[in-house]
């Protein structure tokens, strides 16, 4: 794979690539090699406040808001076009840049295209009010409208995917947009904001301010004229983002970090539930929120379990992300790669067994973790609690349902969770017990765009999917109308009339 790109990322503001205006940059590093791709524009409140000014005004003045819904929704499936006509280039950009294997990336960048389709067709369908007829006296209906400007603040994993979640649903529903791509991945949000300008939206609707979160990040979520921020990362710096926003009373969504139990029953279908817990931590590199990072196996097959995960560890490919067999990937950046080797120095200071596959040498320049077992871990341990956001899995075994519910629940997250069983009275009950906003039973990670996303405890607040976004990118306005002439109360008339009595 190419370590090189030819040009600097600039900004997206107000309809034009543009650089920063102190001329900084950084330089954004390719996660095999560890050698520079490109310079990125580094942009700070200077930029922030230019890309917010440009969509406050598209948003308040600006042909956007006027504009007719079927307008709009062109706008919205011409985006969809021009990702499915470059998904080879934006599946290359974004394997190069983040280090997800090539045949994983190119499913990713399907599926930006079709949350462009999905809420286009949601917002024409589904965007709808409720009426309601009092008496002979009233109707009351309620209305969405768009908010205003939405700061969308978007993570390293699968980054391209992840934005255009996000951007979908905030044009679709007719607010304008300044996208913070995380720094450790620019790529393809430079070419979002290609395909979007290509798509002829009027200047100002969508913009991108590259940087830091420290500098652009803080600076948007603190910007008066921004209504409303969207989030997906770490816990910490959500909490972070909330206390900034508060004095401009912002409306926040936050898709924040997991550590999602699988439990698999003794009555499970056990080599679907084996196919479904390798995919679920090892596939993305293990950097996904909704990774299946703790297994609690039934003790009656724990050994027959364990011992089958552990061939299945030793045969996963790592290599070259763009290599199509490739199957797991080097981590996106050598801080985290730091972060992850800490966990596993944790692990063994803990007492866990660490079993893992060697990384070939010719692989020596990347930022590889080999797809890793905990093994004799407990619950209470710091990689049975904390997130490691990589390829690796905390093996747990448990004896009763009673028990491994106690056990999945007794960590801060609540994202995802997953069960493997064939008593499907069991599998509802277990379902139902887990603390976590997702729950799948008998499955692997799949989405349905028509359902919410989001968690519970430190892993979220809010849902987005579906007609669920609706309540995050609309303002909710009720019409109160008259259809009779009710009774009003008349104070003050009747001093008026005795005071006109006592004249005449």
């Amino acid at each position: 794979m190419s370590s090189s790109y030819e040009k600097t990322v600039l900004h997206y503001i107000n309809g034009e690539f543009v650089p920063s205006a102190s001329g900084e940059t950084f330089t954004n590093i390719n996660p095999f090699t560890n050698e520079a791709i490109n310079p990125v524009a580094e942009g700070t409140k200077t930029e922030i406040d230019s890309a917010v000014k440009s969509a406050k005004e598209a948003f308040k003045t600006g042909t956007w808001g006027k504009m007719k819904l079927s307008d709009r929704l062109k706008h919205i499936h011409r985006i969809a076009d021009l990702i499915d006509r470059d998904i080879e280039q934006v599946a290359h950009l974004e394997s190069l840049d983040t280090g997800l294997p090539i045949s994983q990336t190119k499913k990713m960048v399907a599926r930006a295209a079709d949350n462009f389709r999905f809420y286009a067709e949601m917002v024409k369908n589904r965007m709808v009010g409720e009426a309601y007829h009092v008496d002979d006296e009233f109707i009351n209906y309620t209305i969405q409208k768009p908010v205003g400007v939405a700061g969308l603040i978007t993570p390293w994993n699968a980054p391209f995917m992840l934005e255009t979640w996000k951007v979908a649903p905030a044009l679709a529903t007719g607010n304008t947009v300044v996208l913070k791509p995380a720094e450790w991945s620019p790529l393809t949000a430079n070419k979002l904001g290609e395909i979007i300008h290509e798509a002829g939206l009027p200047e100002g609707v969508f913009n991108i301010v590259h940087g830091f979160g420290e500098t652009a990040g803080a600076a948007l979520v603190a910007h008066q004229d921004v209504q409303l921020i969207s989030f997906t990362g770490e816990t910490k710096t959500g909490s972070e983002i909330m206390r900034n926003g508060a004095d401009s009373l912002k409306r926040f969504s936050m898709e924040l970090g997991g550590k999602s139990p699988i439990i698999v029953f003794d009555d499970c279908d056990v080599e679907r539930a084996l196919d479904a817990c390798v995919w679920g931590i090892f596939s993305f590199n293990g950097e996904r929120c909704t990774a299946n990072s703790r297994l609690f196996v039934q003790e009656s097959i724990s050994e027959t379990f364990i011992s089958a995960l552990k061939k299945r560890v030793l045969n996963i490919i790592v290599g070259d992300p763009s290599h199509a067999d490739t199957e797991v990937g080097p981590l996106i950046h050598k801080d985290h790669y730091e972060n992850v080797k800490r966990y596993l120095k944790i692990a063994e200071d803990e007492g866990s067994e660490i079993f893992a596959a060697e990384v070939p040498k010719h692989l020596s320049k990347g930022n590889f973790i080999p797809p890793t077992l905990l093994l004799k871990v407990k619950n209470d341990m710091t990689v049975a609690q904390e997130e490691i956001f990589g390829p690796v899995l905390t093996v747990m075994t448990f004896q009763t349902e009673e028990e491994v519910v106690e056990m999945a629940n007794d960590v801060k997250y609540g994202l995802a969770g997953y069960v493997w069983t064939n008593d499907m009275k069991k599998g509802h009950r277990v379902a139902g017990a887990v603390d976590a906003g997702m729950l799948w039973v008998n499955s692997q990670n799949v989405r349905d765009l028509r359902i919410p996303f989001g968690g519970s405890k430190s892993s979220g607040i809010g849902r987005e999917g579906g007609h669920y976004a609706f309540e995050f990118y609309t303002e909710m306005k009720v019409v109160h109308v008259a259809v009779g002439d009710h009774h009003i109360q008349q104070f003050g008339k009747k001093n008026i009339a005795a005071s006109a009595n006592t004249n005449a």
